[in-house]
């Protein structure tokens, strides 16, 4: 199975999900989407298969930062946002050979990656 583990690396969530994959013995590639951006088409899958209320980020301190105007178009236009600010992303985002995880919850990544 292919992980493609996506998020930023200084993120504690990404670090512990990092971890995890690691301690398993688990390969994986990482695509760090500050330095390398986010790709919109991988991002619009992503909402089409979890939705913005998983996948865009309403807690983090990018989002409390946003104007209110682009708060107000984060449902209408959260891809565009994320490509523009990618850590409006949840961290992190995990493609697997079955599907995708969004955010680290250590009892569905066990159950899903084992």
């Amino acid at each position: 199975m292919t992980i493609h583990l996506h998020g930023i690396p200084n993120c504690d969530t990404v670090k512990k999900a990092r971890d995890w994959l690691d301690k398993r013995g688990l390969e994986y590639t990482f695509h760090d989407y500050k330095k390398e951006g986010a790709d919109p088409v991988r991002v619009s899958a992503w909402l089409a298969d979890k939705g913005a209320d998983v996948v865009l980020n309403r807690r983090g301190t990018t989002f409390r930062k946003l104007t209110d105007a682009d708060r107000a178009r984060a449902d209408s236009d959260a891809v565009v946002l994320m490509v523009e600010q990618p850590s409006l992303i949840k961290r992190p985002v995990v493609e697997h050979g079955d599907g995708l995880l969004v955010g680290f919850n250590q009892a569905e990544w066990e159950a899903v990656l084992g």
